[in-house]
């Protein structure tokens, strides 16, 4: 099946390693996040771990959630998640999948950013197939417009090959731009410590709403131990990056992306996820007049959060300690400056 016309993509995801516990309505709420969802069904077969097929309305979306989901953890499992039949298969549908896609877990995704706009899936297949054999591949597009959003994955099946492609096609003219190629899964993190399995789950279109149309910039608390690379692998795979600020000593980094519909998916994606062993909490950031590197919208206020004082009231506490969270959702200050209120207390920290 050819991926260049969108409508056309896969659709479907295998997701296995699931808990017994884990019902429809669970994957349901969890997939959900990404984009619609069309259906779902969970396969049980005696003593094995439940599995299960999810199919989305758009193959955007699965792709979104394949890149989102994939080692997340869902009542104290990690979630295997990858494509339910290759790009060449006859069908899409869940109802069609009786029998568990083999396991593809091994091979090695590499990510394609920076592709001009006539850059198509089958010329990005016919770019990268030299370098070795290529399990999928597809440029991403638009849902709305179907349009590439200028960026793309390729799978190989021998790690050796990916690299070699990696190595040789950064900074390689493709089209009218030079292209950027790099690893699109993270290695494995550090050992498992963190529940997060009861972090809340973030909706795209309440998250669209909190923030202006010239906001694209995501804030990210929670990284400690990281670096620069860590974090444009963490986030390049939602869109193109115009810029990373990443305060190391505070363990929080400002992202902007070139529109807000990326820096959405990504705090919709990654809140509450596992970077290097920790999770992480991602909201917008505090959008400024004048941006970072004084190019085009979407700014943000690079000020690290005020340090929390040991003698500060529990209210002026539990503000400093959630303050990277909400400082930027002005619906959220308002709910707060009425719950204080009644209680005679401002945000501020000072009584009425």
């Amino acid at each position: 099946m050819n991926l260049e016309c969108l409508e056309d993509g896969p659709r479907t995801l295998y997701v296995g390693n699931l808990d017994v516990a884990v019902t429809e309505d669970l994957v349901l709420a969890l997939f959900g996040q990404l984009g619609a969802v069309k259906g779902c069904k969970i396969i049980r077969e005696g003593a094995s771990d439940p599995y299960c097929f999810v199919e989305f309305a758009h193959p955007a979306s699965a792709a979104a959630a394949l890149t989102a989901m994939n080692k997340r953890i869902c009542l104290g499992k990690e979630m295997k998640v990858n494509w339910a039949s290759s790009p060449g298969g006859s069908s899409d549908s869940v109802v069609h999948h009786n029998l568990p896609k083999p396991d593809t877990s091994q091979h090695h995704h590499i990510f394609v950013g920076d592709l001009s706009p006539d850059i198509t899936t089958e010329t990005l297949k016919n770019v990268f197939v030299p370098f070795g054999e290529i399990s999928d591949y597809k440029v991403v597009k638009d849902m709305l417009t179907n349009k590439s959003k200028g960026y793309g994955f390729v799978s190989f099946v021998e790690k050796n090959d990916a690299q070699t492609a990696i190595e040789q096609m950064n900074g390689q003219w493709l089209g009218s731009r030079a292209i950027r190629t790099n690893w699109a899964a993270r290695k494995p993190p550090a050992p498992y410590s963190k529940d997060t399995s009861n972090v809340n789950k973030l909706n795209f279109e309440d998250v669209y709403r909190q923030a202006s149309p010239r906001n694209f910039t995501v804030y990210c608390g929670g990284l400690i131990n990281s670096d620069e690379n860590i974090i444009r692998q963490t986030f390049s795979p939602f869109g193109r990056i115009l810029e990373i600020r990443y305060f190391r000593d505070k363990g929080y980094a400002f992202v902007r992306f070139d529109n807000k519909e990326s820096a959405c998916n990504a705090i919709v994606a990654l809140h509450g996820s596992n970077v290097q062993g920790q999770s992480v909490k991602c909201s917008w950031g505090k959008e400024s007049t004048e941006t970072l590197g004084g190019g085009g919208g979407g700014g943000v206020v690079a000020t690290p959060p005020a340090p929390q004082q040991p003698n500060a009231n529990p209210q002026q506490q539990q503000q400093q300690y959630y303050q990277p969270y909400y400082m930027y959702n002005p619906h959220y200050i308002t709910q707060m400056q009425q719950y204080y209120g009644q209680y005679g207390y401002c945000l501020n920290g000072e009584q009425n």
